[in-house]
């Protein structure tokens, strides 16, 4: 699904799907150089993350491996409860790896706050970040992005994965979500 087909559910156009290439093409080739000769584990957040991981891995020109993790900060609400919880756990062990995680969105940070030194006590080489979207006004956790696609604002953005209620995932572009939708 393109902007065109649901043009009455967003408000504007952020990036289309060829900007969103375009840019997930550099992050990769940053990624390839500075991994030069080292194998990297990508590690997806659930759900969100779902279409930059597929991309990202087949824009990297070198070996890698993926693995899942599943987390939530969300209670019922949209609220977050401050509690972190892992759903869906590493299958691999990542200890003297480098790990990579892969997230869609980086939105307050506590989450990945969490996730960072949940990783980092597994004993990894290193572990980084890489996020397509980042919200910088409301970040509020101390969490470092080595790998950013792009910087957006503070709004209720959908597509490439980001969503409302389960849907607009598959949007291939990337928009600001009409407020109508949500109210």
């Amino acid at each position: 699904m393109d902007a065109t087909d649901i043009a009455q559910d967003l408000e504007h156009v952020l990036y289309t799907a060829e900007q969103v290439d375009g840019r997930l093409k550099e992050v990769a080739a940053q990624i390839d150089a500075d991994y030069a000769g080292r194998e990297v584990l990508l590690v997806g957040v659930l759900n969100g993350a779902v279409m930059v991981m597929a991309d990202l891995s087949r824009a990297l020109k070198s070996h890698c491996t993926m693995d899942w993790m599943a987390v939530s900060s969300y209670g019922s609400g949209t609220k977050s409860s401050g509690v972190v919880r892992i759903l869906k756990d590493l299958s691999t062990d990542i200890l003297d790896k480098d790990v990579l995680i892969v997230e869609d969105i980086v939105d307050t940070g506590l989450t990945l706050s969490y996730l960072v030194q949940n990783l980092q006590s597994r004993g990894p080489a290193s572990v980084e970040i890489m996020t397509m979207f980042r919200k910088p006004e409301a970040q509020t956790s101390d969490v470092d992005v080595k790998y950013v696609g792009f910087d957006i604002p503070n709004e209720f953005v959908v597509g490439y994965g980001l969503d409302y209620a389960g849907r607009y995932r598959n949007l291939r572009d990337v928009g600001t979500l009409a407020a109508h939708v949500y109210s």
